[in-house]
Order: C-alpha cells, then structure tokens, then sequence
C-alpha cells in the first residue's frame, strides 16, 4: 500500500499501480495519454478533446463541472485524477468519499512538473513523466534566451458577458510572464476578475489577448475590443497554448514565439 500528498495537500493511498484511470481534467487526461497511459485511462470530460481518438474509445464522464457519477460508478475506477480550479470543490468531495482521488494545484511551471512528477510515480511512468518534464524545460529555455527583452503589457480575456480576464493568480498570468509580457490585472484579488465595458475603458495596454477558451473568441469579436481599447493590438490566441499545463507545455514556448515574434 502506497500513500501519496496531492497539491491540496490530501492523502492518497493505493493498494497497487492504478489500472481504472478517470481523469477530470482535459490537460492531465491528454498527459496521462502521452505517459503511455492509454490503456489505463478509462474516463475522461467532454473536453478532453487530446487526442482526437479518445473521445471515440472512452467514456464521458460528463464535463469539467457537471459529472454524471452514474457512470463514474460503472468503470469501477481505482484512481480519479482533478483539478482544484477546473472542478467543482463539491463533486470532488463528493468523489473522494468513494474513490481515490489525487487533485492538482497549478499556478506556475513549478507547480506543473511536481504534477507531472507525482503522477509518473502513482502510474508507475516515472521514466516517460521526468523525460517530459525534461523537454518543456529545455523548450523554455530556448525560448527564454531568445525572446525579446522588451516588456510590453497585456491583458488576457476569458469570457466575454461579463468580461473576465486572466487576474495575477492564475496559471495564465504567469505564462505571460514566461512571455515577458505584463499583466495589468495582475494584481487582481480573484484568479479571473470580471469587469465591465466603463471599467476597461480606463485601461490602454500594449496587448489583447482573446482566448479560444473557455469562450471561443473569433474574428467577429475584435471590433468590439477595438472599440474599448483603440490604442492596443488585438490577437486572436489559442487558449490551450497559455492554460493548458501537462504534455501540451512541450510545443507552447515554440506557439509564442511565432505569435509574439520580437513583439
């Protein structure tokens, strides 16, 4: 019997190797994928859409927030893998009173590779975990040496009605550091502060950042940005590439050196 600490500070013990994987998070379900893990996955959300095939050769859960516990209860899992922001605290709770439940807590790349790390050890992929871990390192190292210094400041947006940025706090933020780009709402109490039209009118950043994710920006939305900050330069992004924090870490330094270039 093996006992493991979470990054919410739970115990976890396992009598063995888990073999009945669900994994609630979208980043960590397409991690355990790439750590050799296909078999042992059995359940995933409806966003877990790395791969492409398996949402065609697994069970869906539910999504990040809504799960059917129905179907939790048919896979019969030995080990559910969460996240602290991405899941709601009460399901979770609910889950840990019936399953082995490891939750992750990430906010910077630290935190990320001690998840990565953790759950190599639990699966038994020790080997494959430490070698992507190595290889987001080395990618943002290169990065980093390379970038230009200039720091240019940004604002990250998540949703739109109501208009929700990405605060200091959160894993987004602190990619933008990596990035050398200067969060305004960095200093945000709340992880993803909201604000309205009158609010941001006040602010005039380098940079607009609008996310494919959690709301799908497209190109119909800029004018609207345009009208609130005429002086910044929009970009469309891909939300993956700033928020997503397992395997997905090893092609972001390269996604943001073609979209920022020398800034």
């Amino acid at each position: 019997m093996n006992a493991y600490t979470d990054q919410i500070g739970n115990v976890v013990t396992l009598d063995a190797v888990p073999r009945r994987i669900i994994s609630l998070v979208p980043s960590q379900s397409e991690l355990l994928f790439d750590m050799g893990l296909a078999t042992e996955l059995v359940g995933i959300t409806k966003f877990c859409v790395h791969p492409k095939e398996l949402k065609l050769t697994k069970t869906v859960v539910g999504g990040t927030k809504t799960l059917h516990l129905d179907k939790i209860e048919a896979l019969n899992p030995d080990l559910i893998i969460a996240n602290k922001e991405e899941n709601e605290e009460r399901l979770v709770k609910e889950l840990m009173s019936r399953y082995p439940v490891w939750t992750s807590d990430i906010h910077k790349l630290a935190d990320a590779f001690e998840m990565i790390t953790e759950l190599g050890k639990i699966t038994d992929r020790t080997e494959k975990a430490n070698e992507i871990v190595t290889e987001i390192k080395a990618a943002f190292k290169t990065f980093q040496s390379e970038r230009s210094k200039k720091i240019l400041t940004a604002a990250y947006f998540i949703w739109c009605d109501p208009f929700m940025t990405a605060g200091g706090s959160s894993f987004i933020s602190h990619m933008l550091d990596l990035c050398g780009l200067e969060n305004i709402f960095k200093g945000a109490a709340l992880a993803y502060p909201e604000y309205s039209a009158d609010e941001l009118r006040a602010y005039s950043p380098d940079l607009i950042l609008l996310s494919s994710e959690p709301f799908p920006f497209a190109e119909k939305h800029i004018q609207g940005f345009k009208n609130l900050f005429p002086g910044s330069r929009i970009l469309l992004v891909d939300g993956e590439m700033f928020s997503w924090y397992g395997s997905r870490l090893c092609k972001s330094p390269a996604y943001f050196r073609q979209l920022f270039g020398d800034n």
